[in-house]
């Protein structure tokens, strides 16, 4: 929380600018809002800058999930990798690219939430598609880095994100954490060359 609270006060240049360019960019509200499930599989509503345009639908980031849940792979029939969504704004591509659109979620931190390090807060209509192994993720609260994003983040299929997710679950301890912290700038380094 201590960190939380410094990094927000830090970093709040930074939101004021993100939010200018996205009141720029389209219309509608600058931040979105969307339930997840966190620790103990309890719900709350999870808070990101807008990188979509308002009133997007789900429907595409539903079947694109399944998809990979099926076959582990990013693409197929009537499906694009998601990280070229056409929903996806002009500045919400740079926010998402920098990871800039999470940075709301360090209230969700506050509000006790979420961690800076954890699983990512799942979605409901991910679940159907979890193993009875995937359900460790909940034992922790979920986070804004964590790691399977500091493992190969978009290069890695739905269920080896699950599994890492998992992993992280059940061997957390502070030294695993700072090692995640350390290793999240090279991880956007490396995901942004890509």
């Amino acid at each position: 929380m201590l960190l939380a609270t410094v990094l927000l006060v830090a970093l709040s240049p930074l939101l004021v600018l993100c939010a200018f360019a996205i009141r720029l960019d389209t219309p509608g509200p600058l931040f979105f809002r969307q339930e997840r499930y966190g620790r103990g599989r309890r719900a709350f509503v999870v808070l990101k800058l807008r990188t979509m345009r308002d009133g997007a639908s789900s429907d595409l980031h539903r079947r694109y999930i399944a998809h990979l849940a099926l076959t582990g792979v990013a693409v197929g029939p009537g499906l694009k990798k998601l990280t070229h969504d056409p929903r996806v704004t002009r500045v919400g591509r740079f926010l998402r690219r920098t990871s800039l659109d999470e940075l709301p979620q360090l209230v969700n931190v506050l509000r006790g939430e979420m961690s800076i390090v954890g699983p990512r807060p799942a979605l409901r209509y991910e679940l159907e598609h979890y193993g009875p192994e995937h359900f460790t993720r909940f034992d922790v609260r979920p986070g804004l880095t964590g790691l399977w994003q500091v493992s190969g983040r978009n290069g890695l299929s739905f269920l080896e994100m699950l599994a890492l997710d998992a992993e992280y679950a059940r061997t957390c301890s502070p030294r695993v954490d700072a090692k995640i912290l350390l290793r999240t700038p090279l991880a956007l380094v490396r995901a942004n060359a890509a």
